[in-house]
């Protein structure tokens, strides 16, 4: 949607909410604002997206493609069933019949198909690769995150699920929360739950380790983790466990595990760079890092963050 709506309308400026008066009054001269409504795809936004970044497309891994059977319409035949029937097809056939047999009038240019021009739609099972992606998003939901740090989360999680939906044909998106727990939810109370407790992040990549194990093998699924949170976790001991979670199943299970630090009205924890010591390199593999991190602290810096976890085109 393109434009603005602004108060008045050929009548001068007015006020923002103020009513349509009643009767009659003389036309204005000022030219008035126009709006422009454009329908645009999901796909279409993550190609605008991918322009604007410069984001290269993902290439699914091969190990993770499944191939699927799949009926498939490859070519013409002459007997078939109505439901089956091609027209196009079969006005050409008749065309090229009245044409071979002078039949055809410029002037009064009717085609009318006979049995002999039917055309009929033929398939084969084909295989066909599928490539699946399932998306997983852990959030910190303790105290310390309010509602403007879960603004933040919701917006580049769609992003993130729009970028990917246009790379994958088949996409599942799970979500888990946590605070000194952590428990899988649907995507409205991932966005919606607050609770008043402490962090142990732990819990949620326990959680998540546990619904990869489950769910998604990573010979049939490209996985995609992500965790919002804004550092403050609960303890150096904690912070070991998380590290070992990364290294020994996350990691190996995933594409791509993406880190996303906001910063909350306490400020910011010390996770994100308990990450940057403990794989110094991001776990890089032929593709790049494996372990992204970004910072996201106001809506600005959204796409900065997008760029940094997609550009290697994992």
């Amino acid at each position: 949607r393109y434009g603005e709506n602004s108060g008045g309308g050929g009548m001068g400026g007015g006020e923002e909410g103020q009513g349509v008066g009643q009767g009659q009054a003389s036309g204005g001269e000022e030219e008035g604002r126009h709006i422009l409504e454009v329908d645009v795809t999901l796909d279409e936004l993550a190609d605008i997206l991918a322009e604007e970044l410069e984001l290269p497309r993902i290439e699914p891994k091969g190990a993770s493609r499944v191939t699927t059977m799949r009926d498939k319409y490859t070519g013409i035949r002459q007997t078939g069933p109505a439901s089956l029937r091609h027209y196009k097809r079969s006005y050409r056939e008749a065309l090229k019949r009245q044409l071979a047999m002078g039949l055809y009038d410029p002037e009064d240019p009717i085609v009318i198909p006979i049995k002999e021009d039917f055309r009929f739609r033929s398939w084969n099972e084909v295989k066909k690769p599928q490539s699946n992606a399932a998306i997983v998003y852990m959030m910190d939901v303790s105290g310390s995150m309010g509602d403007e740090q879960k603004e933040l989360v919701r917006l580049t999680a769609f992003w993130i699920d729009t970028w990917l939906r246009r790379n994958y044909e088949g996409v599942e998106s799970r979500y888990i929360v946590h605070d000194v727990r952590a428990a899988e939810v649907d995507r409205n109370t991932f966005f919606s739950v607050r609770e008043d407790g402490g962090t142990r992040i732990s819990s949620a990549f326990t959680c998540c380790r546990d619904l990869l194990k489950a769910s998604y093998h990573p010979s049939e699924w490209n996985t995609y983790l992500f965790h919002f949170s804004d550092g403050d976790n609960s303890s150096e001991s904690d912070n070991r466990t998380c590290v070992t979670l990364l290294d020994e199943d996350l990691l190996p299970m995933s594409n791509m595990f993406g880190y996303c630090q906001v910063t909350s009205a306490y400020g910011s924890g010390n996770f994100i760079n308990v990450l940057h010591e403990a794989f110094p390199d991001g776990r890089r593999d032929e593709q790049g890092p494996k372990l992204i991190t970004a910072k996201v602290n106001q809506r600005e810096e959204i796409y900065d963050a997008l760029r940094t976890l997609f550009q290697a085109g994992r």
